[in-house]
């Protein structure tokens, strides 16, 4: 078989991107990679900067922590993000916003039952790679909770992340124009674009063409607040199961980046709007969760925030659809994991071409 260098030649190739949330602009750079003569356009109605909750990356905790169990391809791109993450993490300078620290989950279930053991193995499959340390003490673990692991991670900043996602393509020579596409055939009609990467997350609901009706929102709510004066060196999590709609968790951002305190998993609800009522709860959880905080009533918020994951029945769409002229490569519905599976899914989709 060809190998895709081999099949377009070196030609001028043209490459179309629909999207720049995170897996869109992490698609653009490893075609750069990969086509460094290429030419590279996103087309947006977003982009880094703006916020809308049509547009969910800026509204990302985010973290790494594995939601993937089938012993298979969704591992796969966990595993391909981690290893880039270690390497944006210790980079010069460090300025992706992208920062190594420690992670304490807690479960409410016993360990078969807390959605974390991989098909056909029965482990935790990055418990080697992310270090795990079963946590026994009293003192670690949380009332109630059945089960609790340390594991080496990622906490990510995406209001530093983005932008550098972006200037990372933009210094590659990918273009971008703020433009609103609302049928994905309307770019599939010149011979001379070699793929469409369809890169839209929840847009792929309604944009022409696609309509995918497996994809939903899953609502999630978050706050920032101001850091507390204990210093945090570690994230948390706590759930009944790792996909769950009663999750909690705690993300310390860069130093003086506040911290993100959440959560919720709602399914299939597109309201953005923030409800106060639900904050207070979830400053409770948290501050229970993560002793630094100290009460609820002394953090200092900074900002609300509902963002509204792309799920999708069957997990995410990374396949290949040939339309009109050329081919449509659509990358998208990872959910809660967009950030966390980014480059394992960036990956995949360019090896479809």
């Amino acid at each position: 078989m060809d190998s895709p260098k081999q099949k377009f030649s070196s030609e001028k190739m043209t490459f179309k991107i629909l999207g720049a949330g995170v897996v869109g602009l992490t698609t653009a750079l490893e075609l750069a990679a990969r086509y460094p003569l290429a030419r590279i356009q996103i087309l947006a109605t977003h982009l880094p900067g703006d916020r809308s909750i049509n547009y969910t990356s800026p509204w990302a905790g985010a973290n790494w922590l594995s939601v993937a169990t089938d012993n298979g391809r969704q591992e796969n791109w966990d595993r391909v993000t981690y290893k880039k993450f270690e390497e944006l993490a210790d980079g010069k300078g460090n300025e992706s916003g992208v920062k190594r620290m420690p992670i304490w989950a807690f479960y409410d279930s016993e360990k078969e039952d807390a959605g974390i053991l991989s098909q056909g193995t029965g482990k935790v499959w990055y418990e080697g790679m992310a270090g795990l340390r079963w946590l026994k003490e009293k003192e670690e673990m949380r009332e109630g909770a059945k089960l609790g692991y340390e594991a080496k991670s990622f906490v990510v900043n995406v209001q530093v992340y983005l932008p550098w996602l972006q200037n990372e393509a933009l210094k590659k020579g990918v273009e971008m124009l703020r433009t609103t596409v609302t049928d994905i055939r309307e770019l599939t009609n010149d011979s001379d674009v070699k793929a469409v990467f369809n890169c839209t997350g929840l847009g792929s609901y309604s944009l022409k063409g696609v309509e995918d009706k497996l994809l939903y929102p899953t609502r999630g709510q978050v706050m920032l607040v101001e850091n507390p004066k204990t210093p945090m060196e570690r994230m948390y999590f706590r759930s009944p199961q790792r996909v769950n709609k009663d999750t909690t968790y705690v993300f310390p951002r860069n130093p003086g980046g506040g911290v993100i305190l959440g959560g919720c998993r709602f399914d299939n609800e597109w309201d953005g709007e923030v409800d106060l009522e639900f904050a207070e709860d979830i400053k409770r959880r948290c501050c229970a969760l993560a002793p630094e905080l100290g009460k609820p009533e002394d953090l200092k918020v900074i900002q609300h925030a509902v963002g509204l994951r792309p799920s999708r029945k069957g997990g995410p769409r990374l396949e290949r659809e040939s339309m009109g002229k050329t081919m449509v490569i659509h990358n998208y519905g990872a959910g809660g994991a967009g950030y966390q599976a980014s480059w394992g899914l960036a990956k995949d989709a360019v090896d479809l071409l």
